[in-house]
């Protein structure tokens, strides 16, 4: 992958910024760094230039929220006309205790993936990304199970129960946190970081053969807008528990650089998610094989779902036939 042209969401504060600053000290020749506010983006590109003393950040505005934004922004880099060779999906949300639809009639914490789905089918229909690029989105721990708090549900049973076994219209209800879906801030945060490891997997078999996806959780990182826009419960009690535990917590820096280290991964593990082991919130990642991960038919149902809130499908897909 060359190391020319690197696209970062969520770039005005917490891993994004530190992202940013990373790919700088990387020798990346420019950062694209995006933010909800124009403005408060120019002020994040001029602030990483002074401490980096490199120009290379351009800002663009991009607020996941609204598709007439992800247009907007994939209009302005069609201008452009340079490819991306890294497309870091960071931005995120952990919800709040009160269920929040956003405007697009979608959860909130899910909303991220929405958004991203968008930016990255966009550019991929313009040709937008490099032959090689590299594409990481931000998951978590909890997508892979085994977390005190948080437990996801069980789109299986879910799909069965409600759905007549539709898994993608069960998908959908979640995305949408729609009236069979029983709402509570950590499954509906566990939900969103499954959905978009499946989204990974779906949309790696979708890809030319020299591009590749990851999802990536960068572990415990408090020192972030997500940590503290946390709920009561995690933010007074859980958060400064952790805090307590030896390597239960670890800087914006160190969480970046998981991102920074997916991105030279090959192709062979195209679409995989890497996590901290077991039990672990920091550390050295690693590709996580629990078994509900690697259902193709929920990996599908989310792509399915992902593709119908958004209506935005790719135009061509690289290994159409591979995909049941």
């Amino acid at each position: 992958m060359r190391h020319s042209i690197a696209l970062v969401t969520g770039a005005t504060s917490g891993l994004g910024y530190a992202a940013a600053r990373l790919l700088a000290d990387g020798g990346w020749q420019e950062v694209i760094v995006t933010g909800r506010s124009l403005a408060k983006t120019k002020e994040t590109a001029a602030q990483l230039a002074d401490e980096t003393k490199k120009r290379i950040f351009t800002p663009l505005e991009l607020d996941l929220n609204r598709a007439a934004s992800a247009k907007s922004a994939v209009a302005e880099l069609v201008k452009r006309g340079r490819p991306i060779d890294f497309l870091l999906l960071n931005a995120g949300l952990v919800p709040t205790k009160k269920r929040v639809i956003t405007a697009e009639g979608v959860e909130a914490s899910q909303a991220p993936l929405i958004g991203h789905h968008e930016l990255t089918v966009g550019l991929l229909n313009a040709n937008l990304l490099s032959p090689e690029a590299r594409i990481v989105i931000t998951s978590a721990e909890p997508a892979r199970g085994g977390v005190p708090m948080f437990k996801y549900t069980d789109l299986p049973a879910f799909a069965a129960k409600y759905y007549g076994g539709d898994r993608t219209a069960a998908a959908e209800a979640l995305i949408r946190s729609g009236p069979k879906v029983k709402y509570s801030p950590n499954t509906a945060y566990a939900d969103a970081k499954l959905m978009i490891a499946w989204w990974a997997e779906a949309l790696a078999r979708r890809l030319p053969s020299g591009m590749a996806v990851y999802a990536v959780s960068p572990g415990a990182s408090n020192a972030t807008n997500v940590a503290r826009n946390a709920g009561p419960l995690l933010k007074y009690l859980m958060i400064p528990i952790v805090n307590l535990i030896p390597g239960m917590n670890q800087t914006p820096e160190v969480a970046a650089s998981r991102y920074i280290q997916a991105s030279e991964f090959g192709t062979d593990v195209s679409g995989q998610f890497f996590a901290s082991a077991k039990g672990k919130f920091s550390g050295p990642m690693e590709l996580q094989r629990e078994p509900h991960l690697h259902v193709r038919a929920s990996q599908e149902a989310a792509w399915r779902a992902v593709v119908k809130v958004s209506g935005a499908d790719l135009s061509h897909p690289a290994s159409l036939s591979a995909v049941s």
